[in-house]
């Protein structure tokens, strides 16, 4: 034993034994919380299979977006399609046919009425211009809204100009304005052009270029090209043959009317420059005074009262169905709205008759203030 040995517990191994087994060693576990590292390829094949997963979704949420935007903008066509449709209709229904037969029965009625009635149908006109301005239009149907709006731009244009013809082509005071109401007529041929030319097709093309299925409604404002013949037109209106007079028609010699006065209530006015006061609120009576100065029955004598105040202008009419010579006739007119407490002028005038040359003892000016 050497000296290093002492103090140790040695074994003698005999010579040729075997050395004794050594412990097997356990893999290292990794520690708790932590999972096996997973190789490149598995990382790059999860990466990939997620790269195309969303792909799928970005294409399915696109073509969703797509599916939608389509639909809506189907949906928007066909309304501005049923939109223009339905005023296709509406003006045929409320305002042409109704029209043409006020103007075709007019010989049975008296002028007043035609012209109420006429003015009835401006009206609509008119409306139905102001809607057809105010159509949601998409942007494709730009150019048929453009031409949709000129077409009944058109159309309230004839209207306003046959109304303002009406009561002299009929009231016997301008016979040749039936004749007229002819060319007021091609205003509305002029639309029927643009609205078979320009909006139906218009609106057809860009449906069918869209995909969208749809019939386009058809506008015809005017029923024939009769009405725009003076002779034809005539002759409808008064139910007259072409170049035949009326056996009531005018009779040469003395013709006229005068005004004779114009109060309010128990108010007489004076002519200017006096200055009137008048009591009775905003909305008066006008009554006006006429009298047949001429040396015959007249008939649909109008008078009219205008009352300028605060910047704005006022105006009412009466037509009087007939005054006998030499007689006086009272006429009522009522204006409603007028400002009170500020310097105003009225205005009263009894329109010409037929064969009628001297107008001035036809109206009266007068300066007012209305109170309460």
């Amino acid at each position: 034993m050497s000296f290093f040995d002492d103090g140790e517990d040695t074994v003698a191994r005999p010579s040729g034994a075997a050395a004794p087994p050594r412990a097997r060693t356990q893999p290292r576990q990794p520690p708790a919380g932590h999972s096996l590292p997973v190789d490149r390829h598995t990382l790059m094949v999860r990466r990939r299979v997620a790269a195309g997963i969303a792909v799928v979704v970005i294409v399915l949420i696109v073509i969703g977006i797509n599916a939608c935007l389509k639909s809506e903008k189907h949906s928007e066509l066909k309304n501005y399609n049923n939109a223009a449709s339905e005023l296709a209709e509406s003006f045929a229904t409320n305002v042409s046919k109704p029209l043409f037969a006020t103007l075709s029965g007019a010989n049975g009625k008296t002028a007043l009425t035609v012209e109420s009635q006429i003015d009835v149908l401006r009206t609509q006109a008119q409306a139905i211009a102001t809607k057809a301005k105010g159509l949601s239009t998409p942007g494709d149907m730009a150019a048929a809204q453009r031409a949709l709006e000129l077409a009944y731009d058109l159309r309230a244009e004839a209207l306003a100009k046959i109304a303002a013809l009406v009561p002299t082509a009929l009231g016997g005071q301008e016979p040749a304005s039936v004749g007229k109401i002819a060319g007021d007529l091609e205003l509305l041929l002029a639309s029927d052009v643009i609205y078979s030319q320009r909006v139906a097709p218009l609106i057809s093309q860009t449906l069918a270029a869209n995909g969208v299925e749809g019939s386009t409604a058809s506008s015809h404002s005017l029923p024939n090209i009769g009405w725009l013949e003076p002779t034809t037109a005539a002759s409808r209106i008064t139910g007259q043959a072409p170049g035949t007079t009326s056996s009531s028609g005018f009779t040469p010699g003395n013709h006229g009317s005068a005004l004779k006065s114009t109060s309010v209530g128990a108010t007489t006015l004076e002519s200017e420059p006096t200055l009137n006061h008048i009591s009775g609120g905003a909305n008066p009576t006008f009554t006006l005074q006429v009298e047949n100065s001429g040396e015959f029955d007249e008939t649909n004598v109008k008078v009219d009262v205008t009352v300028t105040a605060g910047g704005k202008v006022f105006k009412a009419s009466h037509v009087i169905e007939k005054t006998e010579p030499g007689k006086a006739v009272k006429v009522d007119i009522p204006i409603a709205g007028i400002p009170l407490g500020v310097a105003a002028k009225i205005e009263s005038y009894v329109e010409g008759v037929r064969g009628e040359n001297d107008l001035e003892n036809n109206k009266s000016t007068y300066l007012a203030i209305f109170g309460t």
